[in-house]
């Protein structure tokens, strides 16, 4: 099992570089950059900020340091409502100018795990095509059964190619669906194991709100058995890939707690 852990782009930032350099400052081996202005529009970024100069710093850097970048799609980023958004053309696009390995976006499944399987054709093609993975991350209303037949659906219904998917598993959304509240170890075993794990968001909550606590700051502050859990569970599934840490507290420095700690919970499972 293999682990790079990084930091993501936020809201509260000064800037949209200061978590990315922070990540440079303190070794952080993975970090995501994740374009989106809120539903309000009149927060955040986009894409269109960072000019042509800009993001081949970031790819430099990025090799230099041997940080592997992830690119979160805008919220608006929806199969379901437009397919073939011109928002979903330009975040790819982003990815493959700052050369990320993988796009993630939201599952849907409102309207069946088939209809999600079709849309989701134009974001498959243009992620192989840009040799990025694209990985359908979990909100905190789909469960383990919604990501069991989207996969089946993506096997049985899907005419290009999809080797390159698999699921973002977001800790804290998985601690706040209904049948499995504050129990993500349920949740992960439920998920059959045709389902490809292949990204991480990792952040924590009480089972009543998603508030996007750093890890060991929530429930397992005092208790670090559930992260120990997730992390034999990731190690049977031989998981590879980023954890993102996906919040920018005061002070920063919790990130590194973070990531510290959590390498110690994987080193001693080796």
């Amino acid at each position: 099992m293999t682990i790079r852990i990084g930091n993501q782009t936020a809201y509260s930032a000064r800037s949209v570089m200061e978590p990315f350099d922070f990540a440079i400052e303190n070794g952080f081996t993975a970090f995501e950059f994740f374009p989106d202005r809120g539903y309000s529009g009149d927060g955040g970024w986009a894409e269109s900020d960072l000019d042509d100069s800009t993001r081949r710093s970031i790819r430099q850097i990025a090799a230099e340091k041997q940080i592997e970048l992830t690119v979160h799609a805008p919220l608006d980023v929806n199969p379901l409502n437009n397919p073939e958004a011109g928002r979903l053309f330009s975040t790819i696009e982003f990815a493959h100018d700052i050369g990320a390995t993988l796009v993630n976006l939201h599952l849907d499944i409102s309207r069946g795990a088939e209809s999600f399987v079709e849309a989701l054709r134009p974001a498959l093609l243009l992620t192989a095509e840009a040799q990025l993975k694209l990985a359908v991350e979990n909100t905190v209303w789909t469960g383990p059964d919604d990501f069991n037949r989207l996969f089946s659906a993506l096997r049985e219904h899907s005419e290009v190619p999809f080797d390159h998917a698999g699921m973002c598993f977001d800790l804290g959304h998985a601690n706040l669906f209904g049948e499995f509240q504050n129990n993500y170890w349920a949740y992960l075993d439920a998920l059959s194991h045709e389902v490809s794990i292949i990204h991480l968001h990792l952040h924590e909550n009480f089972g009543d709100r998603d508030s996007h606590l750093p890890l060991f700051a929530g429930p397992s502050r005092d208790n670090p058995t559930g992260l120990a859990g997730l992390v034999e569970r990731l190690h049977r599934r031989a998981f590879n890939g980023c954890a993102i840490l996906e919040q920018w507290p005061q002070p920063p420095s919790l990130l590194v707690d973070a990531r510290n700690r959590l390498c110690e919970l994987i080193e001693s499972r080796r």
